[in-house]
């Protein structure tokens, strides 16, 4: 199964919290000092906000796989369309392991596709390298998240 992601950009990450538990008749499945998430089945949406970013509104898109297989497919799919198409690998946001890859549409908007594989106690772990520093996390530059916070995002 898949799951449309999406992730907000927040001012106020508890008045946030109290509006979106009403709206969605849920409590977040994680919540965080900086972040929180809703794992709602229907509609199947995995919804994070964060007080991570430049300016309120939506940092990016995408859609959760369950398994290694649908997000190879998925992978397959990006390659296919005209847009350079970031592989992060196996990596480390947002409280969770995952295996992911960016793409941005025509308008600018950033994709990701990803397969998370547990939770971790931190936003993001330290990168191993300046290389791996550029990528973590974060939509690839030119989407709309591009004013970004000098610590890694999601």
């Amino acid at each position: 199964m898949k799951r449309f992601h999406v992730h907000l950009h927040v001012d106020d990450l508890n008045r946030s919290i109290g509006f979106y538990s009403r709206l969605f008749a849920a409590q977040p499945a994680r919540v965080e000092a900086d972040y929180a998430k809703w794992m709602l089945e229907d509609p199947p949406v995995n919804f994070a906000i964060s007080t991570r970013g430049s300016k309120p509104g939506i940092d990016h898109l995408g859609i959760q796989t369950d398994d290694a297989e649908e997000l190879a497919a998925l992978k397959a799919r990006a390659q296919a369309v005209d847009a350079a198409l970031q592989d992060e690998g196996i990596t480390s946001c947002c409280y969770a392991r995952s295996g992911k890859h960016w793409i941005t549409d025509p308008q600018g908007v950033a994709w990701e596709h990803f397969h998370t594989l547990g939770d971790i106690p931190v936003f993001t772990e330290a990168p191993q390298s300046a290389a791996d520093a550029a990528a973590a996390c974060c939509p690839p530059d030119g989407g709309h998240a591009s004013a970004r916070p000098a610590a890694p995002c999601c």
